[in-house]
């Protein structure tokens, strides 16, 4: 199976990104969690877009009627036009996040793009038991793309 396209968008003044450590990240994962037993993300190419509190905020209101600053918001594609969606984060939660709890910024918002990919394959976190679900794919994901060596690193300037 060829590699899925992996568009990236980044849309933050601030934010510097490796597209290529990006991508990468997200063919790890669709590698990965298609040898398992797990649903794979819908064929199609997959749309990253990073962007700021202010933006993500508009897109919250514009398509989910909450006018709030959120993490991410993931859109599902059709991949009968060749789109498995896209995932919208916004790299200033992912900044102030991690500045409150101790955190690293870039596993932070590693962490934030591998939660909008485990929707794109089905995963939900409205409900506690769902939610559980989720953390422990994130947990496993960003296990995957340590040992893969595939981490990709992000900078705000």
């Amino acid at each position: 199976m060829p590699a899925r396209a992996v568009a990236i968008a980044n849309r933050h003044p601030r934010l510097r990104l490796d597209r290529r450590a990006l991508t990468r990240a997200i063919h790890v994962l669709d590698s990965e969690f298609a040898k398992s037993k797990i649903s794979p993300v819908p064929p199609g190419e997959i749309s990253l877009v990073f962007l700021t509190d202010t933006a993500l905020a508009q897109l919250h209101a514009d398509f989910l009627d909450e006018p709030t600053p959120t993490d991410v918001i993931t859109f599902e594609g059709d991949p009968i036009l060749g789109t498995a969606g896209e995932i919208c984060v916004s790299a200033d939660t992912a900044a102030a996040y991690a500045k409150k709890n101790g955190r690293d910024f870039s596993s932070e918002l590693l962490l934030y793009v591998v939660h909008g990919w485990l929707h794109l394959a089905g995963y939900d976190d409205l409900q506690p038991t769902k939610k559980r679900a989720i953390r422990r794919a994130e947990a496993r994901a960003v296990r995957l793309l340590a040992v893969s060596d595939s981490l990709p690193r992000f900078k705000l300037t």
